[in-house]
């Protein structure tokens, strides 16, 4: 089990600091930076190798960081001054330990997609807590996979991860960055499960009242600030909308799109 105190920034604290920030970094060395215990958990209870447990006072862990310590024998074991350790960290009142670990990223002809497929179709998320928030939803309404369209936040971004309580861990996740790929796999995917495509616009024609959603789907959610592009509009067999009687005629698209998952989720049970 190596071990390694940290008193002042060196190499191993920049790294450190580089796959928290640094979206790049994480791409280039396939590692993640994860801060608060759920999500610690949850990435452990998913089988993601750890790579460094990082603490300000290894003398102090609770019995479950102990055994977390014991159960990943390979990582780097990082006492760090409360001062560096606090600069790595979000929270006001950090938790006892933050830790690294690897992800093995999947292309979207890795996916593999059971009998009457439940996808989440996400074009160009923009913001850290939206995409963690359908993340956690889609997690909780047995979507199969969630495929991410164009440039947007990074899926791994610590804020991501947060936001969805670990359950990204639990998610398969697919960035789309060709769109004529995607085309094509969408229309074979049609073919072979006979899936709809259905998107997702306060102006949608088709009311979720009156259409209840039903797998084999593909829900299409747009930017927050553009909604769906020509292209994925173009894809879509229809597209619904969710009534709603307030003064503002929208709704937050972590809002929208956990109600319309919820919907497909009651229909298929």
């Amino acid at each position: 089990m190596p071990n390694l105190s940290i008193s002042t920034e060196n190499s191993e604290f920049q790294i450190i600091q580089a796959l928290k920030l640094n979206r790049t970094k994480r791409s280039q060395t396939g590692e993640i930076f994860i801060e608060g215990i759920e999500s610690i958990k949850q990435a452990d209870r998913a089988g993601l190798g750890i790579t460094r447990i990082i603490t300000p006072n290894i003398d102090k862990l609770s019995n479950w960081s102990k055994d977390l310590i014991l159960k990943n024998r390979t990582a780097k074991i990082i006492d760090m001054s409360f001062d560096l350790y606090k600069s790595i960290c979000d929270r006001e009142e950090p938790s006892e330990i933050v830790v690294t670990a690897r992800v093995e990223p999947i292309g979207l002809h890795d996916l593999k997609l059971p009998k009457d497929p439940f996808l989440l179709i996400f074009d160009r998320p923009s913001d850290y807590g939206n995409l963690g928030s359908l993340t956690r939803s889609a997690n909780s309404f047995g979507v199969d996979a969630i495929l991410i369209i164009g440039h947007s936040v990074d899926i791994y971004d610590p804020k991501v991860i947060r936001s969805s309580l670990g359950s990204i861990f639990h998610s398969v996740i697919i960035p789309i960055q060709s769109m004529q790929e995607f085309e094509t796999w969408v229309k074979e995917q049609k073919r072979i499960n006979n899936i709809s495509i259905v998107g997702t616009d306060s102006t949608g024609a088709v009311s979720l009242a009156n259409q209840p959603l039903t797998k084999p789907i593909a829900i299409v959610l747009g930017n927050e600030a553009k909604g769906m592009s020509v292209a994925l509009k173009n894809l879509c067999d229809y597209v619904v909308s969710i009534p709603v009687s307030g003064v503002v005629n929208s709704l937050n698209v972590a809002c929208a799109g956990s109600i319309i998952l919820w919907d497909v989720y009651r229909n298929s049970q």
